[in-house]
C-alpha cells in the first residue's frame, strides 16, 4: 500500500507539472521505435559509421550524466524511473531541453533494456565531433596511447586512472574497443567526458608515432622485453613531453610499435607474476611517470 501511494503521489505530481514538463512521456509500448535507442540498437549501430554526425551514445547514471553536460555534450533523449523526474532527474530534465523523457516503473524499464538501471537513468546523447590530433594534445605533457585495447571495462578503468594522475590526453588506434560504448562510459565514472582524447587516424604504429613526435613528444612503449628499462629510470621521468603506450590484453605492444618507440620500460614484477593487467599497469605507470 505505502509503494502504491508513493507511485500515485509520483503520477500526480507529474500530472501537476505537465505545462512545464510537457515531454515526459509514459511508456505503454515498449517496441515503440524511439526507444530503439536503449533497447534494441547495437553499438555499431548506435555509432552509426555510415553518418557519425548522427550517432549517438548512451550516459548512464546522473552523476556521469551531469558530467556529459558539464561537457558540453549534447542530450537527444531520457529515459529514467518515474521517481527519479522529481528526485535525481530533475535537474537532469531541467539542464537538457525540450527532448523526450521515456519514464515507466523499474520493472518496466529492465523489461525494456535487459538489465537493471545504475540509479534508474539513461541519457541518449549526440556523439561529439573528432577532434584534431595537435588540439588534442596542445599543451600536454604527458599523454597515453592505447593500442588494440578491446575490454570496455579496461577502457573505462584506463580513462579514470588518466583523470585522476595527471595524463593530459588519451589517444585511441582504431584496433581499441569505442571509449563512448556504454559501459566504458560508465566504468569511466564519466571522466571519458573530462580527459581530451580521439582516434589516431593517419597510420599505426607509423605515420602516427610520428605525428606524436612531431608534437615534441618522445614516446615509451610499456612493455617486458631485454632492452626495457625500469619504469622509475631517471632520464625516462624527466622527459619533458611524454606519450605512454599501453598494448592490447593478453598479447601486449606489437613488436612493430616497439620498434618505433623511442624508450620500452617495464614495471618491476614480484612472486613470479609475469605482468599487470592493463588497466592496473596503466595506473602504475600514469603514476610513476607523472609530470613534475
Amino acid at each position: 500500500m505505502i509503494e502504491r501511494l508513493s507511485v500515485d503521489r509520483i503520477k500526480q505530481n507529474i500530472l501537476r507539472r505537465r505545462i512545464d514538463l510537457p515531454n515526459i512521456i509514459e511508456i505503454t509500448n515498449a517496441a515503440d521505435p524511439a526507444l530503439d535507442v536503449y533497447a534494441r540498437l547495437t553499438e555499431p549501430q548506435l555509432r552509426n559509421r555510415l553518418e557519425p554526425d548522427k550517432g549517438v551514445f548512451i550516459a548512464e547514471s546522473p552523476k556521469v550524466i551531469k558530467i556529459a553536460l558539464d561537457a558540453g555534450l549534447q542530450p537527444v533523449s531520457l529515459l529514467m524511473e518515474r521517481r527519479h523526474i522529481e528526485g535525481d532527474g530533475d535537474e537532469i530534465i531541467a539542464r537538457s531541453g525540450d527532448i523526450p523523457v521515456y519514464t515507466g516503473g523499474r520493472e518496466v524499464l529492465e523489461a525494456l533494456t535487459g538489465y537493471k538501471l545504475t540509479r534508474g537513468v539513461l541519457c541518449a546523447m549526440r556523439r561529439p565531433a573528432p577532434r584534431p590530433l595537435d588540439e588534442v594534445c596542445s599543451g600536454a605533457r604527458r599523454i597515453a596511447i592505447l593500442e588494440g585495447v578491446v575490454d570496455s571495462t579496461n577502457i573505462g578503468a584506463i580513462f579514470r586512472s588518466a583523470a585522476a594522475l595527471g595524463i593530459d590526453a588519451v589517444l585511441v588506434t582504431r584496433s581499441c574497443c569505442d571509449p563512448l560504448v556504454r559501459r566504458a562510459v560508465r566504468v569511466s565514472m564519466g571522466t571519458v567526458f573530462q580527459v581530451p582524447w580521439t582516434y589516431i587516424t593517419s597510420g599505426w604504429p607509423e605515420p602516427g608515432l610520428s605525428d606524436i613526435r612531431a608534437l615534441g613528444f618522445k614516446t615509451v612503449a610499456l612493455a617486458l622485453t631485454d632492452e626495457s628499462v625500469a619504469i622509475d629510470d631517471a632520464a625516462l621521468c624527466s622527459e619533458p613531453k611524454l606519450a605512454l603506450i599501453l598494448g592490447a590484453e593478453g598479447d601486449g605492444l606489437a613488436a612493430n610499435t616497439i620498434a618505433h618507440c623511442d624508450y620500452t620500460a617495464r614495471i618491476h614484477m614480484a612472486r613470479g607474476v609475469d605482468s599487470l593487467n592493463v588497466a592496473a599497469a596503466s595506473a602504475v605507470a600514469f603514476w610513476q611517470l607523472r609530470a613534475r
